[in-house]
């Protein structure tokens, strides 16, 4: 594949960066549960002194020392202006041709939109009886089963718009692959009619979170497109960590281990997709937020390049499709991605290009990096790469990325600095905010950062960037390929639901390898590789593998994940496994009385 170099304004220039061997020194900040969580928020909340020893017991201000980071440009924002070129739109089709049904023998086969589609097309299921089945099983009303996923389903408006689809595909004129699917999306992202909590608990007469009038960019495309969506998925409070812990709200439940956490702050997401309830989710990524549910869920997760999908408020953050097949994390995306007329940013961009099947293969692999994962995990992630090179035509290339854990902290800071202030736009003017006593602290303790801490923040950017682009240049379509998360999941501990609970070594070590794509503003995906055992609680945890590629190369990165799923449903011993309490939607809905639809 052809660098994207010269379609982009903006480009980082081209520059090897320092070798350095990042040592990983473990963090200093003690893990808090119970009383000595409370206790710890109480203090830190209120001694200043105290919030500042914590600020850096975090290493967030380990970078201001290090030589010749005065040498690069402050890097506030990822800032590139993209060309357009309408005669690549062709490529972007999203139809029943390009996305065939999965076959149906196929071992741990999870519905997709084209299996959807199908059905409705031949008369065997209609949009309302899926719907239908769908809202006992996920709303509050009805206690259903799978409920700890979603914040909140209007049943009247979701039934309205199935009712809508079926007639269409009744006078056959369904407006497109995606028409009546059933989809979900994360509760920070508006959805017209919908209150945006952000995993929080309000009072119900906050003047905070009203409705929203409208539907976000990325929403109202596929809404566009017919897709009913069935509900808000809910969050980790505030996105603020990668569990999904909610003590507040419920934490969602992972399908495929309930001892074990979703992985956040799209946990919501990850949940439902693992239950089979929906074959799409909207989720949204500043510090793998997308990836790391999608890998502790089994499931396909893409974080498009930055604004690709929506002109954010953030430098960092990004909304993205979760999705049970790669087609239909392609479906998403290519929808998702019209141009906005209205988004002078995000209408910029040229289409993504999927690329040549003559193109090289390369896979860069930073060796002590990737070392670092389990043995587990390192095992599963090890043998799918070895198919890439066996099978599939991959050659192997041994890279250096500097400042690895120095990048992270400067990272982890910035992600609590946009959070802080996200939060605070959201007060109107009020002194007083309710949230859990984890996010007390890390709230409070985000308060230390100074704007000269942020320029340096800034400058590790530039420096990435800059060493990035000539890894890039070095190696045209490189694909960077690190294990998801360092382990197969998150152990859920006895009393978590009680306050939370905060523990910054193992929040670190998990995001461990989604930051860089954050912090550059590349775009990455993951896929499920393998499966683990688990050391409490019925079920075995799914394992997954991430590739990061150059900016703008996100149908690069999702033909690498459609090669991935061939490994997982025709190399891996076994095949893909589904969830015990998976949950047969079809079947459900073929029980729905006919009649009545």
């Amino acid at each position: 594949m052809a660098s994207s170099q010269q379609r982009f304004s903006s480009y980082p220039q081209a520059r090897e960066g320092p070798q350095t061997t990042s040592t990983y020194a473990e963090e200093s900040i003690p893990p808090l549960r119970g009383w000595p969580l409370v206790l710890a928020a109480n203090a830190v909340t209120r001694l200043p002194f105290l919030a500042g020893v914590t600020w850096t017991n975090a290493r967030f201000g380990g970078i201001k020392d290090i030589p010749g980071l005065e040498q690069y440009d402050y890097r506030f924002h990822v800032g590139y202006q993209y060309s357009t070129d309408d005669s690549e739109l062709s490529r972007l089709a999203v139809t029943s041709e390009l996305f065939p049904p999965q076959p149906e023998d196929l071992v741990g086969r999870f519905y997709s939109t084209s299996d959807y589609h199908e059905l409705y097309k031949t008369g065997k299921l209609t949009p309302l009886q899926v719907a239908k089945a769908l809202i006992p099983l996920i709303s509050r009303e009805h206690a259903g089963k799978y409920v700890s996923a979603w914040t909140d389903t209007h049943a009247e408006a979701v039934l309205a718009a199935a009712k809508a689809s079926t007639e269409r595909y009744r006078q056959g004129k369904p407006l497109g692959l995606l028409d009546g699917v059933p989809v979900g999306v994360k509760e920070d992202t508006d959805v017209a009619g919908y209150t945006s909590y952000y995993g929080q608990r309000p009072e119900p007469s906050d003047p905070a979170f009203v409705p929203a009038t409208k539907s976000l960019w990325p929403v109202a495309q596929l809404q566009a497109a017919g897709a009913v969506v069935v509900g808000t998925l809910a969050m980790h409070e505030l996105g603020s960590d990668v569990t999904g812990c909610n003590p507040r709200r419920g934490s969602p439940k992972n399908w495929y281990n309930t001892s074990y956490y979703t992985g956040g702050s799209s946990s919501g997401a990850g949940s439902a997709l693992s239950a089979g309830l929906v074959p799409i989710a909207i989720g949204t990524d500043a510090g793998g937020s997308i990836r790391i549910p999608s890998s502790f869920c089994g499931m396909y997760g893409l974080k498009p390049t930055l604004h690709r999908t929506h002109a954010m408020k953030s430098s960092i953050c990004v909304i993205g499709p979760l999705a049970a097949t790669t087609a239909d994390l392609t479906i998403a995306y290519r929808l998702m991605t019209a141009p906005n007329p209205d988004d002078a940013i995000q209408s910029s961009f040229a289409p993504s290009i999927p690329p040549s099947p003559s193109a090289k293969k390369t896979i860069g692999i930073c060796r002590g990096w990737n070392d670092r994962a389990s043995s587990a995990v390192s095992k599963s992630t090890q043998q799918a790469i070895d198919y890439f090179v066996g099978k599939l035509g991959y050659s192997v290339v041994d890279i250096n990325i500097p400042y690895l854990q120095e990048g992270q902290w400067a990272h982890g800071a910035w992600a609590l600095a946009e959070a802080l202030d996200h939060l605070r736009s959201r007060l109107r003017g009020r002194s007083s905010y309710s949230i859990n006593h984890c996010n007390e602290i890390l709230m409070t303790v985000s308060g230390c950062t100074a704007a000269t801490d942020m320029i340096k923040y800034s400058q590790m950017r530039a420096l990435l960037m800059e060493h990035l682009a000539f890894l890039f240049k070095k190696y045209p379509g490189l694909l960077i390929v690190t294990p998801t998360v360092p382990e197969a999941g998150w152990k859920i501990h006895p009393g978590d639901e009680a306050y939370g609970f905060s523990d910054a070594n193992l929040t670190m070590r998990m995001m461990m390898y989604i930051w860089l794509a954050n912090s550059t503003g590349c775009p990455a995906v993951t896929v499920p590789v393998g499966y683990a055992e688990s050391e409490q609680g019925e079920g075995k945890l799914p394992i997954g593998l991430m590739a990061m590629g150059e900016w703008g190369a996100e149908e690069q990165l999702l033909s690498w994940a459609a090669e991935a799923e061939g490994y997982l449903n025709g190399a891996l011993d076994g095949g893909r496994v589904r969830p015990k309490e998976w949950a047969d939607v079809v079947r459900l809905a073929g029980e729905v009385d006919l009649e009545s639809s």
